[in-house]
């Protein structure tokens, strides 16, 4: 394959709902491109993108692929994405990199949630978009209907640049109004015949192909003056604004096909390799710290890492994009996040689970490395003396989480570096030990999601695992001050221990100052506040530490002891064993033995004058609670709400969003336990969410009894 230059190369990722015909489609590109001789099935589990066994198994996507197809003197390099929410960190990677969206919408059911999810993230990273409506020659195909689910998602840019003459099972006909012709296919697809456009469609298409140039014009004033003066524009002139408005996103043109029967695609890849942006007349890519980087096959190399795979017999797989200059075979680059050296020994054209070796690739051009010492996801690389970082790709937050372990004892340390070669291949996928409840967990975007990852463990890795129920990372608190003191006393022959603490706690909040004064038991006492020390605790809340010490009751070098003894009882709540967050201290007498007083008497003494004083001062379990945005059509309205009051959710706000209600609640993680399976159960699938941590808050009075109920009881087991 030869080296194309960055105007000749189109990057496009393939979008879409489950079930709209990306894969299929992406056959009938590579197979038109010549690049494969016949095209692959879903059904036959043969398909260049779809390559992996619980992909063929399911007949579904599950991770996005990279291939390219050639056509027209171009490169297209094809992203195909995965339709399902469960696997939206493909969609991001892939976005990231692409240059231009190609929406799938099927013919049957217009715009679904998940192509809506889509929309939104082409959105999001403002990439332009094209659309496709593909399936045209089902049975229950309604074109007319799905264009009008289009235009309510995507507004008033949207217009059509083909239509099909008769949509259903008589498709066979195309009428493009950029070329202003008939495109007649044989019955089975293929080559079509091109013709004028018959009387019976005239009447439409000459409505319609004023409408495109009009929208074409209204992207460049140059085209608008020369379409005031010519009264419309030459087919080189529309082109021309097509593509900047596709570009700055005021136009997205809507296309029409079977991918299936080879219907349009040849048609559509003609636009593409014509109209499409390439990398080069997009905004620069912009590192972290904002510069702008142009995309010039002249400038000095740096290549961005979107995604990374492992197979068995070849190791770690870097899939990447040339964001300036070019790379060479044996080109020496520097990874500017772990300032390693890396050696491009190989570089290839990725096609699926297959490469094609090539020697060089410029600015623009997407392609994938191996052998690689510590470069990721993420990673920048560049030529020396450049040092460029470019922003990490934006995956979305879990959504589900469960606990893991191991069926088979002594396979832990297995379990962990699968998890964490899964967690490189999927960074949605995120593992953690918590010591706090004592379990590995996973999350991810939903059950379905990481159902794979246990698929993966169980016939990959070979590693035999459950999930169970994870517990809940609850926080304790105190509501009220409280006054205790605590003698440790011990004699046991020699020296022994002595070390008595008097405190006061009472909550945190963040700017308020200490006291000067307590009223304890009907007496007013005086804090001569002699320092304090605030300590940030890493899981989230504030530890204040006031010495109140006069007189030299307690020496000053056993305050750090007594601190020690407070954080240990923080990281062991009195409660329930959950981390303790938020509180004030104030250490302001005590004694100690001129002979037995030592840093362990004065530790334990303040751990237990902490622990007791926690328990008479209002204590209080809080909960995390999670921002949740729910994304359901009309009809399942009444269904999702009344799932959600049963969660204990507040409601925060609800309104309608391209034909779509969108309903914003706060709700306690430990409500959301298989929401997303609930959710898909009570929409038929057909509704999406996404959640992220909010606040901690108290639980009710009710949940805190039983909780406290539960900690006893395993108290007693252990």
């Amino acid at each position: 394959m030869k080296t194309y230059s960055t105007n000749q190369i189109k990057n496009i990722a393939l979008l879409g709902n489950a079930g709209a015909g990306k894969t299929t489609l992406v056959e009938a590109m590579l197979f038109e491109g010549g690049v494969i001789d016949r095209r692959g099935g879903v059904e036959q589990k043969n398909t260049v993108s779809d390559f992996h066994q619980i992909e063929q198994e399911n007949q579904t996507s599950m991770y996005s692929s990279v291939m390219y197809t050639e056509y027209n003197g171009k490169k297209i390099n094809i992203l195909d994405v995965p339709g399902a929410d469960d696997f939206v960190g493909g969609t991001v990677s892939s976005l990231h990199v692409a240059d231009t969206g190609v929406i799938l919408v099927n013919a049957q059911h217009g715009v679904e949630v998940g192509t809506e999810i889509h929309t939104r993230w082409l959105e999001k990273f403002n990439k332009p978009a094209v659309v496709v409506v593909n399936k045209c020659d089902h049975d229950h195909a309604n074109f007319e209907k799905a264009f009008d689910s289009i235009k309510e998602s995507l507004g008033g840019n949207t217009v059509l640049a083909q239509f099909p003459v008769d949509a259903g099972p008589g498709f066979d006909s195309i009428v493009d109004i950029i070329l202003f012709k008939l495109f007649k296919y044989p019955k089975e697809g293929g080559k079509p015949e091109i013709s004028d456009i018959p009387e019976s469609e005239m009447e439409r298409a000459e409505e319609l192909r004023n409408e495109l140039i009009e929208k074409a014009a209204e992207n460049d004033e140059a085209l608008m003056e020369l379409f005031f003066e010519n009264d419309g524009l030459t087919e080189d002139e529309m082109r021309s604004g097509i593509t900047a408005g596709v570009i700055a996103r005021g136009m997205f043109p809507v296309f029409c096909m079977s991918a299936k029967k080879n219907m349009g695609v040849g048609r559509f890849m003609e636009f593409l390799t014509n109209v499409a942006p390439s990398a080069n007349e997009l905004a620069p890519a912009v590192t972290a710290d904002g510069t702008e980087v142009k995309c010039d096959a002249s400038g000095p190399a740096s290549i961005f890492v979107f995604k990374t795979t492992v197979e068995s017999h070849i190791g770690e797989i870097n899939f990447f994009k040339v964001l300036s200059g070019t790379v060479k075979e044996g080109d020496d680059l520097t990874n500017n996040k772990t300032r390693n050296k890396e050696r491009l020994s190989q570089i290839f054209a990725p096609q699926g689970k297959n490469r094609e070796k090539v020697t060089s690739m410029v600015a623009g051009d997407i392609g994938c490395t191996v052998k690689m010492k510590n470069t990721k996801t993420n990673h920048t690389l560049t030529s020396a003396n450049v040092s460029h970082v470019f922003g990490n790709i934006p995956f979305q937050e879990p959504k589900f989480r469960t606990a893991i372990r191991t069926l088979t004892e002594g396979d832990e340390e297995k379990l962990g570096e699968a998890l964490n070669r899964i967690h490189q291949e999927d960074p949605t996928v995120n593992i953690e030990y918590s010591k706090e409840i004592r379990q590995i967990i996973i999350s991810g975007q939903g059950e379905y999601h990481l159902n794979i990852v246990k698929w993966q463990l169980d016939n990959i890795y070979k590693v035999q695992t459950e999930f169970w129920a994870p517990k809940i990372p609850y926080r304790e608190t105190i509501t009220k001050f409280a006054q205790s003191d605590y003698r440790h006393k011990k004699q046991s022959g020699g020296s022994g221990q002595f070390g008595e603490v008097h405190m006061i706690i009472e909550p945190y909040t963040e700017g308020s100052e200490p006291r000067k004064m307590f009223k304890i038991e009907g007496k007013e006492h005086k804090m001569a506040n002699r320092g304090v020390d605030t300590h940030k605790l890493s899981w989230g809340g504030t530890l204040e530490f006031v010495n109140c010490i006069v007189g030299g009751s307690i020496d000053g070098r056993f305050l750090p002891a007594i601190l020690k003894g407070i954080m240990e009882k923080l990281d062991e709540g009195p409660l329930t064993g959950s981390y303790a967050r938020d509180i004030r201290v104030y250490v302001y007498d005590g004694k100690m033995h001129a002979v037995d007083s030592n840093e362990i008497s004065f530790m334990l003494a303040g751990r237990n004058a902490f622990s007791k004083a926690f328990k008479l001062a209002g204590p209080k379990i809080m909960e995390p609670v999670y921002e949740v945005e729910v994304l359901v059509p009309a009809d399942y309205m009444g269904d999702v709400m009344s799932d959600l009051q049963g969660r204990r959710a507040i409601v925060q706000g609800m309104s309608s969003e391209k034909g779509f209600e969108k309903i914003t609640v706060k709700v306690p993680l430990a409500e959301m336990n298989k929401y997303s399976t609930a959710l898909s159960s009570l929409t038929s699938g057909r509704a999406m969410f996404s959640m992220k941590f909010d606040e901690y808050v108290q639980v009710p009075g009710e949940i805190q009894d039983e909780l406290l109920k539960a900690y006893a009881a395993e108290q007693e087991d252990d």
